[in-house]
């Protein structure tokens, strides 16, 4: 068992060290193109654009966009990521695309929104409500301290304030998280060597 944690630790750890190392070799090159990747952002209700709802997690609007998103993502992907990577991929692909396509209905008009703070919202809400759905006491305890650390910042960033910031993928990606979290079935349990289920 503790094995098989520490295994899962460090997949989980090298997943989003990994994703985290795309996202800022991806703004490298925005930067030296020009900033030409920032074309895959959404465009709100634009019909030729809806594969941007794929692509957009990846794009940044700058060093400091990405710099802001940098640690959440890596801490609440890998808390997420220890359940599996495959839950881990299944979750941030339901938030992604949820997210995605609820910014390209609700956004302003004409609007181009990038980044990967949908997704961070995203798991926040699946860490918040997962140990719940499932009775599973470290899960409660880590969404508690989800909610403790994040808690404050997530709140503030799901009110209309500065237009430059897409409340509407903050509001959207944070709920398709919760709704992930309720909808996705339990993880399997297979019986430990004393009968008591256990995490497979």
């Amino acid at each position: 068992m503790t094995t098989t944690t520490g295994r899962r630790g460090r997949t989980a750890g090298l997943l989003m060290l990994a994703w985290v190392a795309l996202l800022w070799v991806l703004e490298a090159v925005d930067a030296a193109g020009g900033h030409a990747l920032d074309a895959y952002g959404i465009t709100a209700r634009d019909p030729d654009d809806l594969g941007s709802v794929v692509t957009a997690p990846f794009i940044h609007f700058g060093w400091d966009h990405l710099a802001a998103n940098t640690l959440p993502l890596l801490a609440l992907g890998f808390l997420t990521a220890l359940a599996g990577v495959r839950r881990f991929l299944l979750v941030c692909a339901v938030i992604v695309v949820a997210d995605g396509l609820g910014v390209w209905l609700l956004s302003p008009e004409g609007s181009n929104t990038a980044g990967a703070s949908g997704l961070v919202f995203g798991l926040f809400g699946f860490l918040l409500v997962r140990g719940f759905v499932e009775r599973d006491p470290v899960g409660i305890v880590v969404g508690l301290l989800v909610a403790a650390i994040w808690g404050g910042t997530i709140l503030a960033g799901l009110g209309p304030g500065d237009p430059a910031v897409s409340w509407q993928g903050h509001l959207i990606g944070l709920l398709a998280g919760a709704a992930t979290a309720l909808l996705l079935p339990r993880p399997r349990r297979a019986p430990g060597p004393d009968g008591a289920g256990v995490y497979g």
